[in-house]
């Protein structure tokens, strides 16, 4: 078995960088630039034949590596270019709701990107909830869907996903599983969560790049539900070009228009390493690391924003200093990338690549950057963006 730290030669960026930014864009596997190039050569020497030769198929295949992660079936993930998309198209295999079954319970903590999509359906009536207990109370026969978030992205919260389903599935609503902060870091199985959907991305934890989103449908929902929000991908025979829709059979009745397929080829390269690994050898690793930076940043004197119990941690330590806007531009000139969010504080995102010196020296540099003032110059650009 190799030792984690030697997977650091995977990720070139790690040569010129202190990378704690993966809980937004992980690092690139070197072996991402060679499926890409591996995409350009089929593009320039099969040129249309690719189709038949594997192109038209990866949002199936890879869809079924991203399964194999995140603990669903064969033919129940598929990829789509984001989350937004992928919640949609589950949307509208509800639409228009039931006047006695329109709500959607929402928690304030999910990223708002999907609260944008289910806020511009007139038809819906959104309530927004404080936290999970609160999405639990708040659920009853008028409720349609319930989006939730794995991990909440501002703080690195697990939420207590097993209540929501089984007060959900009592009144007969639907839980879609947002899995973007956790697919790769926390293990996931949806199998034993019984969840009916579940998205996420690949940019984050599963260092699959942008382009990479996914939807994973419930097996026993995958021949029931007919997507209003479609195309032709999803048809029985696409390429007969015929008038009326006639949905494939699987997930990929759930699928769209045509697929990002370099996307797909550079994603793999990420996948595979979280499969050689494992997440549940991952996950030890961040929970280590992770409180390693909480007694860090308690040390100094900081604030810490994240769950300290570790089976409500994800992988990600939120870190709240003042004027942290201004902290977070100096450390990034510093080449010590992380980021900041409204309202919580410094994010810091350790993956299996990074060492313990890196979580030393991240937190002594923010020590030393207010200790003398070295983030104060930045203070007006950063109040005028």
């Amino acid at each position: 078995m190799r030792d984690l730290l030697d997977y650091r030669a995977e990720f070139p960026i790690l040569e010129h960088t202190t990378y704690l930014i993966n809980h937004s864009l992980a690092a690139m596997p070197r072996r991402a630039e060679e499926r890409l190039a591996e995409y350009a050569r089929t593009w320039r020497e099969r040129g249309i034949r690719a189709w038949g030769e594997g192109w038209w198929t990866t949002p199936m295949t890879v869809g079924d590596q991203v399964g194999r992660i995140v603990g669903a079936p064969p033919g129940t993930t598929v990829m789509h270019q984001n989350v937004a998309i992928a919640e949609a198209v589950v949307l509208s295999c509800f639409l228009p709701p039931d006047v006695a079954r329109n709500r959607v319970v929402y928690e304030r903590g999910n990223f708002p990107s999907v609260r944008y999509l289910y806020q511009a359906q007139p038809q819906l009536e959104v309530v927004v909830c404080e936290d999970d207990e609160e999405i639990v109370e708040a659920i009853d026969e008028r409720t349609l869907l319930v989006p939730i978030s794995h991990v909440l992205f501002k703080t690195a919260e697990i939420q207590d996903v097993e209540p929501i389903v089984r007060r959900a599935h009592e009144v007969g609503a639907h839980v879609i599983l947002d899995c973007y902060q956790s697919a790769g870091i926390v293990p996931v199985d949806l199998t034993a969560l019984d969840v009916d959907f579940a998205v996420g991305g690949s940019v984050k934890w599963l260092c699959g790049g942008p382009g990479n989103g996914w939807l994973y449908v419930r097996p026993d929902l995958v021949e029931r539900l007919n997507p209003t929000y479609t195309g032709w991908q999803a048809h029985e025979t696409p390429f007969a070009f015929e008038e009326e829709m006639r949905f494939a059979s699987g997930a990929a009745r759930f699928l769209t228009g045509t697929p990002n397929v370099p996307a797909h080829f550079a994603g793999t390269a990420g996948y595979d390493l979280i499969e050689e690994i494992g997440v549940e050898r991952i996950r030890a690793n961040s929970l280590r690391q992770t409180q390693l930076l909480i007694d860090l940043a308690e040390d100094a004197g900081f604030d810490v924003r994240s769950p300290r119990p570790s089976e409500r941690r994800g992988g990600t330590v939120t870190i709240h200093v003042p004027d942290f806007p201004a902290v977070h531009r100096e450390l990034a000139e510093r080449q010590i990338l992380c980021d900041f969010r409204p309202d919580a504080g410094i994010r810091l995102g350790p993956h299996y690549y990074n060492t313990d010196d890196e979580l030393r020296h991240v937190v002594g540099q923010v020590e030393e950057i207010l200790a003398t003032g070295a983030h104060e110059r930045h203070l007006g650009v950063v109040a005028h963006h």
